[in-house]
């Protein structure tokens, strides 16, 4: 395991002092949030006896990917139900060719159908299809994810007056809720269009230390557009870090634009986590490079 460490970072508009955790680090096939989150399932679902994991995505789905590797790693069967039966007739992306190089068995199903993904009946479906199985919600997210998040913070992250993070299922910031310090303040940015995240996260943690920022999805979920571009190959070559457009590089876009409008103030301490993503970012790299910066500015 490659070890975790807090990066000084610059924002061309922050005069905070920002650190990037480097959480993507943590792992070089599982990275970030992924592997905190797949840590305590895997040893659950081992010690139960299941020799096969079933999960959820979409087409460029980070958690799919990861959920791949971690059963090639271990020894478990997976199979990943796709969003999109459109997608079974297309060349597959890089996200889900790496999938299915590592193992995975890929299943394409309707939107509709796809909606249905927490509804008893079509899991009962979906057993019968299947076999015996070890469900992983989409995401990732689940209580024994959001335990695994919880171990993000170390004491020496105590220093820092904000904690940041972006926020898909809201597992990880659930996580980072449980184990905030007293003092700190915890932002999470939506890469989802919509209010919704809020309610999520309080199903998993007790305490309401946390806000949920809603102006830099850009869209929604994989959205994104020539100021967001434009704003990672930036940052990027300014910090020698690699970003993903779908969570970190909203993040630290939207960091930077709350820190120009004052809301940091220069004596803040800012600790971003970077939390991975970049297992599927090949197939990102290939929407991000249709998108021409200087004409759609």
């Amino acid at each position: 395991m490659s070890s975790v460490f807090n990066q000084k970072i610059l924002l061309p508009n922050c005069s905070a002092d920002v650190w990037l955790k480097r959480e993507d680090l943590i792992d070089p096939e599982i990275p970030g949030n992924k592997f905190r989150k797949l840590k305590y399932n895997i040893d659950f679902a081992i010690a139960n006896g299941f020799d096969t994991l079933l999960t959820f995505g979409g087409a460029f789905s980070n958690h799919i990917d990861a959920v791949a590797y971690a059963g090639k790693r271990f020894g478990l069967k997976t199979i990943g139900i796709i969003r999109g039966d459109e997608l079974a007739s297309k060349p597959l992306n890089p996200t889900l060719s790496r999938a299915v190089r590592n193992g995975m068995r890929l299943h394409f199903i309707n939107r509709e159908e796809y909606r249905k993904k927490n509804e008893e009946s079509f899991i009962n479906h979906l057993n019968t299809s299947f076999g015996k199985f070890y469900l992983i919600p989409e995401g990732g997210t689940n209580e024994l994810a959001v335990r695994g998040c919880e171990e993000i913070l170390t004491d020496a992250d105590f220093e820092f007056d904000y904690i940041c993070c972006a926020v898909g299922t809201g597992g990880t910031l659930a996580g980072l809720s449980r184990s905030l310090g007293e003092r700190q303040k915890l932002l999470g940015f939506s890469s989802l269009k919509g209010d919704f995240l809020k309610s999520e996260v309080e199903q998993w943690t007790m305490r309401s230390n946390f806000d949920i920022i809603t102006d830099f999805h850009f869209g929604g979920y994989a959205k994104v557009d020539s100021v967001l571009v434009a704003f990672i190959k930036h940052f990027e070559a300014q910090n020698k870090v690699t970003i993903d457009p779908v969570y970190t590089g909203k993040m630290l876009f939207g960091i930077d634009k709350m820190s120009e409008s004052g809301f940091f103030k220069s004596s803040d301490r800012v600790l971003a986590i970077h939390t991975g993503g970049l297992q599927g970012i090949e197939g990102m790299k290939q929407k991000m490079s249709s998108i021409d910066i200087e004409s759609n500015e």
